[in-house]
């Protein structure tokens, strides 16, 4: 099960239930491929609704990076995530909100 409080995401992918995390290494790995000056433009991009379809696969490729799975972007290409891409998107923005959660509300 995952626990939101560390950060994790559950996904369905392929019909097998991963857990999703953007741990550290994952966060550094993401911005690279994102060409982004900072997570907090990603950020904003997702605030805003302004994210694309390829910033959802790189988020949910470092979430299950981080959460332990061996997955490259190009086995995600041809995955069926349980609730279509809607749900995929959920998920990348519950990772990066639950990256910079701060523990209690504070």
């Amino acid at each position: 099960m995952a626990n939101p409080w560390t950060g994790e995401v559950a996904l369905t992918i392929d019909g097998e239930r991963r857990v999703l995390k953007l741990t550290l290494g994952a966060l550094a790995e993401l911005e690279q491929e994102l060409c982004t000056g900072s997570l907090v433009e990603l950020v904003q991009r997702f605030e805003s609704g302004a994210y694309s379809s390829g910033d959802v696969l790189a988020l949910i490729v470092a979430g299950l990076r981080g959460g332990g799975a061996d997955m490259a972007r190009t086995d995600l290409l041809r995955a069926e995530i349980e609730g279509g891409p809607m749900a995929g998107a959920k998920a990348a923005a519950e990772l990066l909100a639950r990256a910079f959660m701060v523990p209690g509300g504070a």
